[in-house]
């Protein structure tokens, strides 16, 4: 049932936008969460909010990854 000329689900391409949309999404993140780590050390608060930034970044680059594979899939059934 699988044709030969359908594009893959995952490209290289696609892969690459999702890993900068990531990185963005990492800086973006990890300065909104500065204000919100209860301490006074700047180093703690750096990791911390690195580490929290990390985490939502990874349930990003997750969803980022189904969002594009969906699309994909629900193009070319829309095309046959």
């Amino acid at each position: 049932m699988s044709d030969d000329n359908t594009q893959p689900l995952v490209s290289k391409f696609g892969i690459g936008v999702d890993l900068f949309l990531s990185v963005i999404f990492f800086l973006i993140m990890r300065k909104v969460l500065i204000p919100h780590v209860p301490s006074q050390d700047p180093t703690a608060v750096f990791i911390v909010s690195s580490m929290t930034a990390f985490c939502m970044t990874g349930v990003f680059w997750i969803a980022a990854n189904m969002f594009r594979v969906t699309r994909v899939d629900y193009n070319q059934k829309k095309s046959n």
